[in-house]
């Protein structure tokens, strides 16, 4: 065996060995070590399917490679995967679900993904056995099905000899080690003693330059050994296959096709034929997390026992559909561990800390995303990037701040959600309220409704005071909810009056240190600014997509305030400290980076009236000019003091419009919130939510990471020009100027239904043909239209081309706009007082 190559691949389930493929197939010497046998992981009791369906765009694709993938694998390797291709039936019993396909329907056109809708009837027709009568119409895949996770996985490893890759087995990592250089792993060979893998005592090395763990149910043992943090914990998963069914039999006999793979999303199961009966797969309440710390060394491939009382509801169902399995005999059962993270994406990129360690962990649909997370995983680490932004999927989108009971009673709960209806608008309550800011109470009393970001609460709108607990989640929907008039009257109060935004979440760090200014100005495009100046810049990928958004607020010569989106706070953290030791290894000067999110609260003021209300409680010696532009300008930070409150002001609003974002000592956020919500109340000041300021910010064309910012697109791609400085060398310059422009970043006003906005996930349109997609969307108070933004082809990005969007199943009327389309003089912002 080996003892030194390029990739060390830990783990040999079906995620494990398509990794290995996709490595060995780029030429990297490749060897993957498993403790056990190939598949005896929760590989070996999957069912197989591989759905298409996700509201992910990421994931989507992901989906989509594998189901291409696996079809090529018996011409490759000479083993049949076992792949059914029977089709994906999801049904609707309401339209809500309806709805929620459409959604999907436009998400999957964005990564064509083929699917039909079909109405009961229809379904009736092709297959008779089904109970159509209380559905409402279904959305059909019928290039996916299943496949047996045994053969596939067996495939792929087969592959992946075929192209150098060396497969070893009966070996447990017992340690890591980075040398600064590569990764030394000590492996302990296993033996097997009494029915149980046990460790031999005999241990040896293994040297790599990379390392990915695709360890499954074993990652908490894995995070322990690496010394950080994975919110992978397996959940109960349960399914029973029945006896043959007579009329199944009968059915198949007469010559006609293989049921699809059955989904009723409303009764939380999954159906399909399995040797002339049934697999009932159910995602019932109450499945429990299990392994929160270690699988036991007993635990190989093994099950847990059934609680079919669980399941009960889930399986009367079933036969309420198929109505002749009523008679069938129960011919097996499964209850083993799969997977889960708190959202339900895998864990896929880079370990948090660690260099050349790579993560693909926490797969809840392992057997689907195995081909397509190689693919993808092996360009990242090869090329440096995936062709598609996978950010949403990074590790690091968990911060420090997770513990491994939040990551259980998350999974549990998400587990619980696989069918549930996946609403844009949807705010999950397990585990909440965390963390909060120390105006949490009093905005509960004004009827905020919450969401979540990285664990924080922050107000997504404002609603009735008197409002039901049940009341966001009764407003939930994929047209316009309850919820929709509070966050409109939010939006219009910026417009004409003034909001008050908490924005605590912000991430915060504090680079500073002779070095400072050096690694600042290689490490983002931008001009820095000057003392007591911000700038808006972006820190870029060595292939010269976009990797984060800073505003940088220069403080001292050597000392800078950097202020990024609260949902990646780890992510970005992670990343700057990693530039940092790469800077300071090339010779650079010392350079200090702090993470100190927790310790400033933000609201952001902004309207019309923002100056009038800071004007009645600044303390200055000159109070009548301390906010003026002359000593204020736009685009500037000043310290000052508002009450009893010391207050680092930066002028600059996320919503287009007078205002400043006002960073402040946490521990005096309630003072400030007070004296601000009482000096505004003559003003017209209204507390205001994230959903109007998503939608304002569209209105300015204001780009959002994760939406229109990510590792897929360049920040020329993007039309961030004047934020980049071409006069000077940054990271992924040379590689941002050789990509080119590949699609164009736009504004769309859109003609849209009456009932409903886009999400930002839509498709874009041009002739009925594919040609962008939305990655924002809303409705827009100053055009009274929905709006949104996205990446069309550059021959369309000119103002007044007309394109259509289709929102939930129909195509509307769609025009590229100017970027910044209300005010785009940005008049408003700059007004004097």
């Amino acid at each position: 065996m080996k003892t030194h190559v390029k990739a060390l691949v830990v783990g040999g389930g079906a995620v494990g060995c398509g990794v290995a493929y996709h490595l060995a197939k780029a030429g990297w010497d490749t060897l993957l070590v498993e403790r056990d046998e190939l598949t005896s992981g929760s590989t070996w009791h999957a069912a197989g399917l591989l759905p298409l369906f996700n509201m992910s765009y990421a994931t989507t694709h992901i989906h989509k490679y594998s189901v291409d993938f696996y079809k090529t694998l018996e011409a490759e390797t000479g083993l049949n995967a076992g792949f059914s291709i029977c089709g994906n039936l999801r049904m609707a019993q309401t339209q809500a679900r309806m709805d929620e396909y459409k959604l999907y329907s436009s998400v999957a056109d964005t990564a064509e993904v083929y699917h039909e809708f079909l109405t009961p009837a229809q379904m009736k027709e092709r297959w008779p056995l089904l109970n159509t009568e209380d559905l409402v119409g279904a959305l059909f895949h019928p290039q996916d099905g299943y496949i047996n996770p045994a053969d596939v996985t067996q495939a792929m490893a087969k592959g992946a000899r075929q192209h150098g890759a060396e497969i070893a087995r009966k070996l447990q990592v017992n340690a890591y080690r980075w040398t600064g250089s590569e990764w030394v792993v000590t492996l302990e060979k296993m033996v097997e003693k009494g029915g149980n893998l046990v460790g031999s005592g005999e241990e040896i090395e293994i040297r790599a330059e990379h390392v990915v763990t695709c360890t499954g149910n074993h990652a908490q043992r894995t995070a322990r050994l690496l010394g950080i943090k994975i919110p992978a914990i397996p959940v109960e998963h349960q399914f029973i296959v029945t006896e043959p069914d007579p009329a199944l039999v009968k059915w198949r006999a007469e010559g006609n096709p293989e049921h699809p793979v059955l989904r009723d999303a409303d009764a939380k199961w999954y159906v399909r034929e399995e040797r002339g009966g049934w697999i009932l797969g159910p995602y019932e309440r109450n499945a429990p997390a299990r392994f929160c710390y270690d699988v036991p060394e007993s635990f190989r491939a093994d099950l847990f026992q059934l609680d079919l009382e669980r399941i009960e509801e889930e399986y009367m169902s079933m036969i309420h559909r198929l109505p002749t399995s009523e008679t069938v005999g129960l011919k097996d059962d499964f209850n083993g561990p799969i997977c889960y993270t708190p959202d339900g994406n895998p864990l896929v990129g880079p370990a948090p800390g660690l260099r050349n360690m790579w993560l693909a962990e926490g797969f809840s649909f392992g057997i689907t995303a195995a081909g397509g997370t190689g693919y993808y995983l092996a360009q990242m680490m090869v090329n440096g990037e995936a062709e598609i932004d996978m950010a949403s999927l990074d590790p690091k989108r968990y911060g420090s701040w997770m513990t491994t009971e939040y990551a259980a009673r998350k999974n549990e709960e998400c587990y619980e959600h696989v069918f549930i209806l996946h609403h844009p608008d949807e705010e999950r309550e397990a585990c909440r309220p965390l963390r909060t800011a120390p105006n949490y109470d009093r905005q509960i009393a004004e009827g905020a409704q919450m969401g979540q970001v990285n664990g924080w609460e922050r107000p997504n709108y404002y609603g009735p005071k008197d409002a039901p607990t049940s009341f966001d989640h009764d407003s939930r929907s994929f047209r316009r909810g309850a919820w929709w008039q509070y966050a409109e009257a939010e939006a219009r109060a910026i417009r004409e009056t003034a909001g008050l935004i908490d924005a605590t979440a912000f991430a915060k760090h504090l680079v500073r240190g002779p070095g400072a200014t050096a690694f600042l100005d290689r490490f983002t495009c931008n001009k820095l600014p000057k003392v007591g100046r911000i700038n808006l810049t972006y820190a870029l990928t060595e292939a010269g997509t976009t990797r984060t958004e800073y505003t940088i607020v220069r403080l001292a010569e050597d000392e800078y305030y950097l202020i990024s989106a609260g949902a990646w706070a780890d992510y970005d953290g992670d990343f700057l400290r990693k530039s940092i030791e790469d800077f300071r290894a090339a010779g650079g000067d010392y350079v200090d980076c702090h993470d100190i999110t927790t310790q400033w609260g933000v609201f952001a003021l902004a309207g019309p009236n923002a100056r009038a209300i800071l004007q009645d409680v600044v303390k200055d010696a000159y109070p009548e000019t301390v906010l003026s532009n002359k000593r204020f300008p736009w685009l500037s930070m000043r310290n000052i003091e508002l009450g009893m409150c010391p207050v680092r002001a930066v002028r600059v609003a996320y919503t287009g419009e007078l205002g400043w974002e006002l960073h402040h000592p946490v521990e005096m956020s309630r003072y400030l919130w007070e004296l601000l919500v009482k000096a505004g109340e003559k003003h017209g000041l209204k507390l205001v939510g994230a959903r109007a300021q998503n939608w304002l910010r569209q209105e300015k064309s204001y780009r959002a990471f994760g939406n229109e910012l990510g590792r897929d697109a360049t920040p020329q791609e993007a039309g961030l020009d004047r934020f980049i400085d071409l006069e000077k060398d940054f990271t992924g310059k040379q590689a941002m100027l050789d990509t080119g422009i590949r699609s164009k970043c736009v504004t769309l006003l859109i003609d849209g239904p009456e009932d409903a906005d886009p999400w930002g996930k839509e498709v874009i349109k041009l002739d009925g043909e594919r040609v962008g997609r939305l990655t924002s969307g809303g409705w827009s108070v100053a055009f009274g239209k929905q709006i949104g933004m996205g990446y069309v082809r550059p021959d369309l990005a000119e103002p007044g081309t007309k394109l259509s969007v289709r929102i939930l199943g129909a195509d509307y009327s769609a025009e590229v706009t100017e970027d910044s389309p209300h005010d785009p003089a940005n008049i408003r912002i700059r007004v004097d007082g």
